[in-house]
């Protein structure tokens, strides 16, 4: 299952980017330049990863090249670490040492990407399905797939958390199925309440989201959460994790997280406030 996992998110990581290429391309020949230019706008956070893949290529004693340089210019730096990872998992049948590391870089590479790049897409493209083009077969399929995409990412994500405890134990393919079609669901609810309230109440929707990312980055600066030492970078970080709460939760301290997790589903407010407003 170890192996399977860097392969099919290479998979899908193929069948996103080909999928938003379509939907630019479909914008440009229908004239459609003010999506057109939003969904080229979409891709521009995704650089943040790759420039971060490029400084741990050098902090692992491996300056990159003119080719990798050019392939992370290209966005597809996180390609070539799902390939080395696939590559190194079938020469080493999967063991632990530097193939995990491998894996685990590129999973939180590829977690920062969706967040940053996979996200956006998906909101701009649920809602030119509902409000502009309900018909439009490829946004929505571009939709469709970066739903997916951005799924498995957070269950990649989570499988690698847990080939890091005693024992470097996969969870099973059931388990990682649930865990994706979880994930999904949840997902696809929240950005579909979002795009719904955009729909009805247009602008009023950052009011909504703004409430609900203040709400979550004070419970985390009240959590104390120590992942970043630096003050500044520390506040920085419950910033974007707070942002990123909005549509779901990310476990990023150790130890049982069962009560903050049903702290998070029972007081988030983004449900209460749209139930009201709708």
């Amino acid at each position: 299952m170890r192996g399977a996992v860097p392969g099919l998110s290479l998979v899908l990581l193929a069948a996103e980017s080909g999928a938003r290429l379509c939907a630019i391309i479909h914008y440009f020949v229908r004239g459609q330049l003010g999506w057109f230019g939003l969904t080229i706008a979409c891709l521009v956070p995704g650089y943040a990863a790759q420039l971060l893949s490029i400084l741990w290529f050098r902090a692992d004693g491996r300056p990159p090249g003119c080719w990798l340089l050019a392939l992370h210019l290209l966005q597809l730096g996180l390609w070539k670490r799902y390939w080395d990872v696939v590559r190194a998992a079938a020469e080493k049948g999967g063991g632990a040492g530097e193939a995990l590391a491998q894996l685990g870089d590129v999973c939180v590479l590829r977690l920062l990407e969706a967040l940053l790049q996979t996200l956006p897409h998906l909101l701009l493209q649920a809602y030119v399905v509902v409000a502009v083009e309900p018909a439009g077969l490829i946004p929505g399929v571009s939709a469709g797939l970066s739903l997916l995409s951005l799924a498995w990412a957070l269950v990649s994500y989570s499988h690698f958390t847990c080939l890091l405890k005693p024992g470097h134990l996969s969870p099973p393919a059931a388990v990682i199925l649930c865990l994706l079609l979880w994930r999904t669901g949840m997902l696809g609810t929240r950005v579909l309440a979002l795009v719904l309230f955009a729909r009805l109440y247009s602008f009023w929707v950052f009011a909504v989201a703004g409430i609900h990312w203040l709400v979550m980055s004070f419970w985390l600066v009240a959590q104390q959460t120590d992942i970043v030492a630096q003050p500044c970078r520390w506040r920085l970080f419950n910033c974007l994790l707070g942002a990123v709460y909005i549509f779901c939760y990310i476990n990023v301290r150790p130890g049982p997280s069962k009560s903050r997790v049903a702290v998070f589903y029972s007081v988030s407010p983004r449900d209460i406030l749209y139930s009201t407003w709708i």
